[in-house]
């Protein structure tokens, strides 16, 4: 990069336009840039970094850039612009930038502010002339830092040099020098590296963690199944042999459950043998107790048949009896079910004649039956007057709804022609409303427009009025400041008079005996004048001189601020004008409550026209629905006439099916209930006929059945007949005497009962005892192996689903141990990293090596040979490691801290730092071409052979085609290096004055 012209307008401290150029400057290959202090030379460097970059450097880019960049000298019509015309990547650009403007406004009073403004415009060699590239800040930015390849902190670190900082530098620690490195090289990618490793680490040991916990708590339940005998390991989740400590204590248990499974075993199948003699035992002594009761019981029960053997034999005497009588049971039931039935059917016909007419009381079955279907038949021709009867009441209840829908229409038309009828009113109203918003709308826009002037105008009035008080008060300064002028300069012109006249005396005290005399030149003084009291000496003269020209300057500065203030008030009288302030004060507030006024009233026009379009909706949906209840109401008109024809027809022929009763169903239920009489009627006469020839047949066949039992009469054989109940009493009662009498018989006569009986009784109790105890211990050393299984079972499940869980934590395990490994390596707390080095600060070593490398080539000719940069990487105390900076005097042959340098020694060796940091981050950059490149100062520091020997290595810098701009005070400086850009102050501003090789 090569600069060629920077030209500066209302920048900083210079008002007007001022122009640098670079090319006359570089060609001696090294330039000064001087002046006073406050002077602007680094505005000239904020000039060219803004011209690039759209800011300055450091601390001088804060607040708002217009304001700050903006000369205070600059007329109110000038802009802030900055060109700059350099060779970058082979290109010839030029660049102009002009930061946000608050300008006056080109109509009216006050001010407008105008956006900041960028060209990029680029040298067409061939035609020779300039070509516009780019307006837009957001691409020339990119553009720019593109082709430089660098950022605005590399920039200013770079190519202007700032001394303090690599003095700094030296002496920091090795946290400072990380922050300077890591803004210069970028290494942020590496923190990102090193953020991102030790957050996968974190993810990676959560998840490990989550993973051991559940296995610690597969464990806990593991320690459970097996009782407490099971030892857990003393480690938490996350630490090292966790998943082996718990397999193996898992392995143990399951060993333990099954030993314990195989003891529950054994004593599970002694107990049942136990148990089983025992049952047996049991088993046996029931059935002897059981043998033997059997015995005793039928020795009392054969007893009980021998006193029980007559009412045996009376029993089976009623029994046979009672077997012939029942040859004449038939005929006996037959008879008494004719009977029944006679007398029933006789009752029945009885009832059924009283609930007839006196008409029919008499009459035969044959003649009920008669009626009986004349009513059936009148019955059905019912049918179709029920159906006229439905379709009647439905008639009604449609010619209902008729009326209740003209009547609903009826007062819809009512409603709709009422609101109809004021509907001009309402739009009109509803309108009016509308164009009073439209108008309070207008109103407010042009007020707005005239209350700003006003502002501005009350502004510039109360200005006016506090700068006629500045001004009286102003001329009052003044006229103070030339009466005090006047009388100072009055006061040294007497004292200057009084000395003067007692010159002689001041003369006389200088003469000495021998020596010629200033006026006369004699040798010999014999009566030299004497100083009399009050004698002005020349020290009081000039105390006096120099009180006059403090008061000629206060008064000349009074008049400067009167000038200033009337100035001032001229332009804002201009502005103002005569009118008093309250007037304006009360033309502004009259303004801002019309303002208001306006602006509440234009607010309603968005509700009126609202209601406007909804009262429209209305009048269309209610002239809509008038149209609709009127067509309704014609169509309803022929529709009514139908129904009642048809009702007409329908209560006629109701009429005749009704008779004299009140509907149709009245008449059905009528004749339903007579042909159920009349058929009733004729069903129990001839039941009752039917029953009479019944009973008649029945009497003569039991006599004949009596006669053949053997009996005299049916009554005898009704009597000795039993009913169901006592046949089966008697013959349960010779039965069961009978399957007594053979039970008894065979208990008797059984083998193992008699043996039985004649052995000793049998003690059940006592074996009872003993299979209770046994069945006990049995289901003690059930429970005991079921325990035991379930056990083996549980640990055996939870030992699979941990072994599962190690499997699936293995992969993670290995993942987080290569995670830590790599993220304890990369942020300097793993063993293997023994200087505690991060990763960015290796990276930051690796260039802070290469920079040391690169300053000591300049260095080594700086001291003559006695200084060398090296790079360190030893631990300081217990912090970490990798950016120290020594150097090594070849004097001594000792290594020692850059913090122990010299003033002058500290200089030239942050100049040789800050070069050879140009030339790192220049090949970092991409080996951009740096051809110029300024230096901060700090050359008053050193002695005239260290400087020789500094500027003979920055006019070394010549060899690689760069000028070298040096900003100092050193006035020696102005008599080694002729090309010059001085910086002169002044009251309007600062200037620049270019001095080149000539």
């Amino acid at each position: 990069m090569r600069l060629h012209r920077l030209t500066l307008t209302a920048f900083g401290p210079f008002g007007g336009t001022q122009s640098v150029d670079f090319d006359e400057l570089s060609a001696a290959g090294l330039f000064l840039l001087h002046g006073p202090t406050g002077a602007g030379k680094t505005s000239v460097l904020d000039a060219v970094c803004y011209a690039l970059y759209g800011s300055v450097p450091g601390a001088r880019q804060s607040g708002g850039q217009g304001a700050t960049l903006r000369s205070d000298h600059a007329a109110p019509a000038v802009r802030t612009e900055v060109t700059l015309d350099l060779t970058v990547a082979g290109r010839r650009l030029e660049i102009t930038r002009q930061p946000p403007w608050e300008r006056p406004k080109k109509r009216g009073t006050g001010t407008t502010l105008d956006k900041a403004q960028t060209w990029l415009r680029a040298y067409d060699a061939t035609a020779g002339t300039w070509k516009d590239l780019s307006r837009s800040h957001q691409e020339i930015g990119e553009e720019i830092t593109q082709l430089l390849g660098m950022s605005r902190e590399q920039f200013c670190q770079v190519v202007l040099l700032p001394q303090g900082d690599f003095a700094r530098f030296l002496r920091a620690d090795a946290e400072a020098r990380g922050k300077l490195l890591g803004r210069l090289f970028d290494t942020r990618r590496f923190a990102d590296v090193e953020k991102r490793l030790a957050e996968r680490r974190r993810a990676t040991e959560a998840q490990v963690r989550d993973g051991d916990a559940e296995l610690l708590a597969d464990a806990h339940r593991m320690q459970q199944a097996a009782g407490d005998a099971m030892e857990l390991p003393d480690l938490a989740p996350g630490e090292p042999g966790l998943a082996e400590a718990v397999l193996s204590a898992a392995a143990v248990a399951r060993g333990t459950a099954r030993e314990q499974l195989t003891v529950a075993g054994c004593g599970l199948a002694a107990a049942e043998s136990a148990h089983a003699a025992a049952a047996r035992a049991l088993d046996d002594a029931r059935e002897l107790a059981r043998l033997q009761r059997r015995f005793t019981e039928a020795r009392e029960r054969a007893a009980r048949l021998e006193e029980g053997a007559a009412a045996y034999r009376e029993a089976q005497a009623l029994m046979e009896r009672a077997r012939k009588a029942e040859a004449v049971a038939p005929a006996l039931e037959l008879r008494e079910s004719a009977d029944a039935e006679h007398r029933r059917t006789a009752a029945a016909e009885a009832r059924a004649r009283a609930r007839l007419p006196e008409s029919l009381a008499d009459a035969g079955a044959a003649g009920l039956a008669t009626a009986a279907r004349r009513a059936a038949e009148e019955l059905g021709g019912l049918d179709s007057a029920r159906r006229a009867e439905r379709r009647l009441v439905e008639l009604l209840d449609e010619r209902a709804g008729l009326d209740r829908q003209e009547r609903a229409d009826a007062d819809l038309l009512h409603e709709a022609e009422a609101w109809l009828d004021g509907w001009e009113e309402t739009r009109t109203a509803l309108q009016a409303r509308v164009d009073t918003a439209q108008q309070a709308a207008s109103l407010a826009e042009q007020l707005a427009v005239q209350r700003e002037p006003a502002r501005q105008r009350l502004k510039a009035a109360r200005l006016r009025d506090q700068l006629a008080r500045d001004t009286d008060e102003a001329v009052e300064q003044v006229r103070t400041a030339r009466e005090q002028a006047l009388r100072a300069k009055q006061h040294w012109l007497d004292l200057k008079e009084q000395r003067l006249t007692g010159i002689a005396a001041e003369l006389a005290a200088h003469l000495t005996d021998g020596e010629p005399c200033a006026v006369c030149g004699a040798t010999e003084h014999p009566a030299p004048a004497r100083k009399v009291a009050g004698h002005v000496d020349r020290e009081a003269e000039e105390q006096a001189l120099a009180a006059h020209q403090r008061a000629d300057e206060q008064r000349a500065e009074a008049e400067r601020r009167l000038g200033v203030v009337r100035e001032a008030l001229a332009a804002a009288t201009a502005e103002a004008g005569d009118t008093p302030t309250d007037r304006l004060a009360a033309e502004v507030e009259e303004l801002q409550e019309r303002y208001a006024h306006a602006r509440g009233a234009a607010a309603e026009l968005h509700s009126a026209q609202e209601r406007l379009r909804q009262a429209g909706q209305e009048h269309e949906r209610r002239a809509a629905a008038r149209q609709e209840a009127a067509v309704r109401t014609a169509s309803r008109v022929g529709h009514r006439e139908r129904l009642d024809r048809e009702r007409a027809v329908l209560e006629e022929e109701l009429h005749q099916a009704r008779g004299a009763l009140d509907s149709v169903a009245a008449r059905a239920a009528q004749l339903q209930r007579q042909a159920a009489l009349l058929t009733d009627a004729a069903d129990a006469a001839r039941a009752a006929e039917d029953a009479a020839q019944r009973l008649k047949d029945a009497d003569a066949r039991l006599a004949d059945a009596a006669f053949r039992a053997g009996f005299d009469t049916p009554q005898a054989a009704a009597a000795a007949l039993l009913d169901a109940a006592a046949h089966r009493e008697l013959q349960r009662r010779l039965d069961a005497w009978q399957n007594e009498e053979a039970a008894v018989r065979a208990v008797l006569a059984e083998a193992d009962t008699a043996a039985a009986a004649r052995q000793r009784p049998a003690d059940v109790d006592s074996a009872r005892r003993v299979a209770d105890d046994a069945a006990r211990h049995l289901r003690d050393a059930a429970s005991a192996h079921d325990a035991a299984g379930r056990r083996c079972a549980e640990l055996d499940r939870l030992s699979a689903r941990a072994a599962a869980a190690v499997r699936r934590l293995a992969p993670l395990r290995e993942e987080y141990d290569r995670v830590a490994r790599l993220a304890g390596l990369t942020a300097g707390t793993s063993a293997d990293n023994e200087r505690r080095m991060r990763l960015e600060s290796y990276v930051l070593a690796a260039r802070l090596e290469q920079v040391a490398a690169a300053a000591t080539v300049r260095l080594r000719r700086m001291s003559s040979g006695r200084y060398t940069l090296v790079h360190s990487d030893d631990r300081t105390g217990r912090g970490r490691s990798g950016l120290g900076l020594h150097v090594v005097d070849a004097w001594t042959g000792r290594e020692r801290d850059t913090a122990t340098l010299s003033g002058g020694e500290t200089f030239f060796a942050s100049l040789a730092l800050a070069l050879g940091l140009a030339d790192v981050v220049t090949d970092e950059a991409g080996g951009v071409r740096l051809d110029t490149l300024f230096i901060d100062e700090g050359f008053g520091s050193l002695d005239d052979q260290t400087l020789d020997e500094v500027l003979d290595v920055l006019d070394s810098l010549r060899e690689r085609d760069r000028s070298v701009g040096i900003v100092s005070h050193v006035p020696d400086l102005r008599r080694r290096i002729h090309a010059q850009l001085e910086v002169v102050k002044g009251r309007s501003g600062s200037t620049l004055r270019q001095r080149g090789t000539g």
